[in-house]
């Protein structure tokens, strides 16, 4: 599907022939109704943690790199006709998920990274501490007031 679709769709959209934006069309809307397919909870009695006929549509398509062409065809400003196809399928890729899963999944990676990033850091700070300390360590503890003697020529001392 993806090679039938890429080579229509990387012609300028004024160079296409119908035929080309027939096939692009019906395409998409097979890609639709294969997604559109309600999922039947009976043939679908897996283990828990099995991936659902759904999810393993959504593979296929990721595997053979047709959510990039999807992405493509939503962003190009040439392809504007096709936004209305790609948002329906959009939509279906996502009808399985609730937006609570989805925002709480985002967040969950970005605190991760965080977490990992603060652990990172007071690591750091950890180690400059222990650096710093070490040095203190090295220097005499007590500062002498005495710079060093002074001689001076000429004059008298106290003593004689």
């Amino acid at each position: 599907l993806r090679g039938a679709l890429t080579a229509p769709s990387s012609q300028d959209w004024e160079q296409r022939q119908e035929e080309d934006t027939l096939l692009i069309e019906r395409i998409l809307l097979l890609v639709r109704n294969v997604l559109h397919v309600p999922p039947d909870p009976t043939e679908e009695q897996g283990v828990d943690g099995d991936a659902s006929v759904h999810d393993r549509v959504l593979w296929a398509l990721h595997i053979s790199g047709m959510d990039d062409l999807l992405k493509f065809l939503a962003s190009a400003q040439a392809e504007q006709q096709w936004a209305l196809h790609v948002l329906e399928i959009i939509s279906l890729m996502f009808r399985d998920q609730s937006p609570e899963e989805l925002a709480a999944l985002g967040q969950g990676q970005a605190a991760a990274e965080h977490g990992e990033d603060t652990q990172e850091l007071e690591t750091l700070r950890q180690r400059e501490l222990a650096e710093r300390r070490a040095r203190a360590l090295q220097r005499p503890s007590r500062h002498s007031r005495f710079g060093g003697s002074y001689i001076l020529q000429g004059l008298k001392a106290i003593g004689d």
